[in-house]
């Protein structure tokens, strides 16, 4: 199948032998800074391994060659997100300001999902969908360890979104699941697996999608399609089909990147606007916490915090988030998480969540330990620490002033509460 995926390629490219040559290359590799918590500028100055230029079209994107980075502590604390620079490119086209209401309709495992929070500052509503429930925990994972305060988490079909939230969103991204082709030279084991018959159910399943994030769109709203091949089926064909079966939309911008001529490994974007249609209904939602909860959360937080969460506090079971008015309910919807995590009353006592450790300022924190990176390492594979900061309770665990997660002091030494699914084992670190 290589060899008939090659001679696509050749009857594609007119620069086709340079296409070929760069297939034997190493993947372009980078990360991206995460300004929720620090600029680009700031992390190249603290990170343990050599930088080599920011990617084009991303700002805050920054070539690496190290190979392993994310056994950098600075990735624990939702420093940088390792992301491909190609997949850069598709974010920037949709221009999101804070406040808006976005969409990402296939948002695993978080990378443009992230990207997009940034952008977003906080502020606003951020929908991030994945169907496949594996999938959508790894996403909410990330989430969480970047520290977006504005998610909400939503594992359903793209279908059944589109009936809850028709002319909703201000903008929507489709990172729609693809043939691969650009990825090829980074996992040449996917190339093996390559099939003319994917591609078309690559192409079809991706206008099915399509279908359902053109409903969300609120008038003049702008959407990004995009996908990691080069398959013109499922790329410039499908961008043509879109605007043909639905003549609202205009073809704006577009974009696609070969890792011969750009420094990223392969991408497709494309950006539309929405010029009318149907208006989304918002009928405001009674939110409220249980009063027993919620006086446990603020006794706790006035002996963590600097100051009070503000916003809508909301019960989830024995669970608390801080979410924004949505104006669009979620019963019946299949939500892993709303707003920002804040813990849990457990009979009578509040545990404090890793989301709020890894989504609050530092600068917040009323009792933080900042540990040494040898500490740091025993952190996060789940051991306990010595010492503390002499003050007993709820702490902020920290490497280089930045939280890894909680922990509680007592009687001199800081007891564990590294969620066990994310601890390393040695090997990790």
């Amino acid at each position: 199948m290589i060899e008939k995926y090659l001679q696509r390629m050749r009857e594609q490219l007119s620069d086709y032998e340079a296409y070929a040559a760069c297939l034997a290359q190493a993947p372009q590799r980078a990360i991206r800074a995460n300004t929720l918590k620090i600029s680009a500028d700031m992390l190249e100055n603290i990170l343990p391994f050599p930088t080599d230029g920011r990617v084009e079209w991303e700002k805050n994107g920054i070539y690496i060659h190290e190979e392993k980075p994310g056994k950098c502590l600075y990735h624990d604390a939702g420093l940088f997100y390792v992301q491909e620079p190609s997949a850069m490119c598709a974010v920037p086209l949709l221009r999101v300001q804070p406040g808006e209401r976005v969409l990402d309709l296939c948002a695993a495992p978080g990378g443009k999902s992230t990207q997009l929070a940034q952008a977003m500052k906080g502020e606003g509503i951020l929908v991030l969908n994945e169907k496949i429930p594996d999938r959508a925990r790894i996403l909410l994972q990330n989430v969480e360890r970047m520290g977006v305060p504005n998610a909400i988490v939503t594992c359903v079909d793209p279908e059944q979104l589109a009936q809850r939230f028709v002319g909703y969103f201000d903008k929507i991204l489709v990172d729609a699941p693809c043939s691969g082709e650009g990825m090829f030279r980074k996992e040449s084991e996917a190339a093996k697996q390559w099939s003319e018959e994917n591609v078309e159910m690559c192409a079809a399943r991706q206008k099915k999608i399509l279908h359902s994030a053109a409903k969300m769109l609120a008038p003049e709203g702008l959407l990004v399609y995009s996908t990691c091949t080069f398959s013109e089926e499922e790329d410039e064909r499908n961008a043509e089909w879109f605007v043909r079966t639905f003549p609202e939309f205009v073809l704006l911008e577009q974009r696609k990147i070969y890792p011969h001529r750009d420094r990223g490994e392969g991408h497709f974007a494309v950006l539309f606007q929405k010029k009318d249609g149907e208006t989304a209904r918002l009928r405001p939602q009674k939110l409220s916490a249980d009063k027993k909860s919620l006086a446990l959360y603020r006794s706790f937080e006035r002996e963590f915090l600097r100051r009070p969460q503000e916003g809508n506090i909301v019960s989830f079971g024995n669970m608390l988030s801080l979410v924004a008015e949505l104006g669009v309910s979620l019963n019946g919807l299949k939500v892993l998480r709303a707003g920002l995590l804040l813990g849990e009353d457990r009979g009578g006592r509040f545990e404090p969540s890793h989301a709020l450790a890894l989504g609050t300022p530092r600068e917040d924190f009323l009792n933080i330990s900042d540990v040494s990176a040898e500490d740091a390492m025993h952190y996060i594979r789940g051991e306990e620490l010595p010492g503390g900061n002499g003050k007993r309770g709820w702490c902020a665990v920290a490497y280089g002033g930045y939280p890894l997660g909680l922990g509680k002091i007592a009687n001199a030494v800081i007891k564990n509460h590294y969620p066990k699914g994310l601890r390393h084992n040695l090997a990790d670190v």
